[in-house]
């Protein structure tokens, strides 16, 4: 894919250009927080269907889903030390 050269890009100033770096090394966190975060409000819904006797199959596997991807933003944060970030200790 090339840039339309009528909108060229400026490069960015040494100060931007290590801004950048430090956010991208941020990006991992803040993806596992958000996963962690709506998967638990999935599993919380889900299970207030089990609750009910109305889970379907289907049901069923979205809300092992949603556990999955808890664990997994879990074991991300807890890699990094940061389980703080989801309410849990470090």
């Amino acid at each position: 894919m090339t840039i339309a050269p009528e909108f060229p890009t400026a490069r960015l100033s040494s100060e931007a250009a290590e801004a950048l770096v430090r956010v991208e090394s941020r990006f991992p966190l803040i993806q596992a927080v958000a996963q962690y975060k709506s998967a638990a409000a999935d599993r919380a819904q889900l299970a207030a269907v089990a609750e009910s006797g109305r889970m379907s199959n289907l049901d069923a596997d979205s809300l092992a889903h949603a556990e999955e991807l808890m664990a997994d933003a879990w074991a991300t944060l807890a890699e990094a030390g940061r389980l703080d970030l989801i309410g849990g200790v470090s």
